[in-house]
């Protein structure tokens, strides 16, 4: 079933109930719009598009922080046979001229919080965008675009006759651009139908279920997760913020049963825990079943902190790519507790392999390059027939990703192809030697990269962020890692923040620009 028809049934049999809330703790206000109000809203959305001569295949561009009418605006676009595509919120002018340079959208909606860059590179976006529609207060509104209200006034309700098919292509989503450019990642109705069944199977949602949604939505990683509980019209609440108070509030007010985490907001629940800086029982959360964590390496070390502050709790770690339709080509699988590290074996209806670089495949135990192969895969790198070719290969989709199997067929990340550490001829895993690190009680973040060396071409150094009030010297450091064979110990330790985007991954090319030209000057 097609994602815009779940949306009418959804609409049909859970009519008034809630279908999503939004929260924003920092202007204290709560606003939730039904599964019927959801539905309509899409609709009037579409019709409104197609009066002003979108027509399918059309790209519209979906640039908006994470809020109550984000998703009905989504689907209103699908609807209108255009093609979707959300834009990372931290994308600076010129990386947005170069997305729009890629799809040559007709239309592009957007939020107050992106006038100015919208306005930097607007006469580039004037070669295809014709219609600038402004979601947000109407004072703010620039002279160019017409208000969301505006657009809408007038427009029927009813479900637009426009016929899809499966293979059609639906959406068009960005690669985070951590290794170079953007890429438009093409995705079809197939792909986001099968990431919603995905996901149930994985979790087991229900219609009582209740998904705190936290990470933002133009990420597939979000939107993916949530279409777990969209398949079976449960509810969502999506939350403006990750303070440790406000995940916890919101929790206990909206009686979550299910919170999908990245890396650093678990660590500030569990350093707010070890502070004693929230008192836990004021908040409901027994109701609290599942939480599970994806979008990058999670250290073991976390998760068994994290058993012993919720004992009751279900957990997955959960492995994906926006070329596999997001999250769950990989999975740990609830009751896997005992592989905690690994990102698990195949997720439902999907294959993987571990190959070498003629892509034979590799004995347990030997890295290799990850790759899978499913329904979820998408259909290319739109108008890039060469990274298409390059990444697509009989069907398989190669992630870029060195991994292991063990005997019991689990799959263990070992890093990035291009974050590996060649040192005095030997490889490093960065994600090992950050899993060592943060065992460490003073640590609460860590970023391994190589900077240059003479002698050994590169050597391990180690980015270390500590702890609110705890005190640690770069000798402490390496005196602590002597736990790890000589050839993967830091060399050098730097304390500093480790930057993260906003799906929680490291930023290491960040971190390699900043730290290899002023340690090799």
């Amino acid at each position: 079933m097609l994602i815009t028809e779940i949306l009418s049934r959804n609409s049909r049999m859970y009519s008034e109930e809630v279908a999503l809330v939004e929260r924003d703790p920092e202007r204290n206000s709560r606003r939730e719009i039904s599964w019927r109000a959801f539905d309509a809203t899409a609709n009037v959305f579409a019709h409104a598009l197609m009066a002003r001569g979108i027509v399918k295949g059309d790209r519209v561009l979906h640039l908006m922080m994470n809020g109550l009418e984000w998703l009905p605006c989504y689907f209103g676009i699908i609807r209108s046979g255009a093609i979707v595509a959300p834009l990372n919120f931290r994308f600076e002018s010129e990386t947005l001229k170069i997305c729009n340079e890629l799809v040559a959208a007709k239309a592009l909606l957007f939020g107050p919080e992106f006038i100015e860059r919208i306005n930097a590179i607007k006469p580039a976006l004037d070669q295809s965008v014709e219609h600038y529609i402004y979601i947000g207060p109407d004072a703010d509104c620039p002279d160019y675009a017409v208000l969301y209200e505006q657009f809408i006034a007038g427009m029927a309700e009813d479900t637009p006759p426009v016929s899809f098919q499966l293979m059609d292509e639906a959406a068009l989503y960005f690669t985070s651009g951590t290794t170079g450019q953007p890429k438009a990642v093409s995705l079809t109705h197939r792909n986001l139908e099968h990431a919603c069944y995905v996901e149930n199977q994985h979790h087991k949602q229900t219609h009582e279920d209740n998904f705190l949604c936290i990470p933002p939505l133009y990420h597939t990683g979000a939107k993916m997760h949530w279409f777990g509980n969209f398949v079976v019209g449960a509810k969502a609440v999506l939350l403006k913020g990750a303070k440790p108070e406000w995940v916890l509030q919101a929790i206990s007010e909206e009686q979550a049963t299910i919170v999908w985490l990245l890396v650093p907001w678990a660590h500030d629940i569990l350093i707010a825990w070890e502070n004693g800086a929230i008192d836990f029982s004021r908040y409901k959360l027994d109701q609290w079943r599942l939480m599970h964590i994806g979008a990058q390496p999670v250290p073991p070390n976390l998760i068994k902190a994290w058993r012993k502050l919720f004992p009751h709790h279900e957990y997955d770690t959960n492995y994906g790519l926006t070329e596999s339709s997001g999250p769950g080509c990989l999975h740990l699988g609830l009751g896997n507790i005992h592989k905690i590290g690994s990102i698990g074996k195949p997720g439902f209806d999907w294959e993987a392999a571990i190959v070498d670089d003629d892509n034979q495949p590799l004995p347990v135990g030997e890295p290799g390059e990850l790759i899978v192969k499913g329904p979820g895969v998408m259909q290319g790198y739109y108008g890039n027939a060469e990274a298409t070719a390059e990444t697509l290969r009989d069907g398989w989709l190669h992630t870029g990703d060195v991994a292991r199997v063990d005997e019991e067929g689990f799959i263990w990340l070992v890093d990035r192809k291009k974050d590996l550490i060649i040192t005095g001829g030997e490889n490093v895993s960065p994600v090992e030697v950050e899993h060592f690190l943060m065992e460490h009680c003073a640590i609460q973040d860590v970023a391994v990269i190589g900077t240059p060396d003479q002698r050994l071409g590169e050597v391990v150094t180690a980015i270390i962020q500590l702890k609110p009030g705890c005190e640690l010297t770069e000798q402490a450091v390496i005196a602590y890692a002597e736990g790890l064979p000589r050839y993967k110990r830091p060399r050098r330790v730097l304390f500093d923040q480790v930057p993260r985007n906003a799906t929680g991954k490291i930023e290491k090319p960040k971190l390699r620009e900043r730290y290899c030209t002023l340690l090799s000057a």
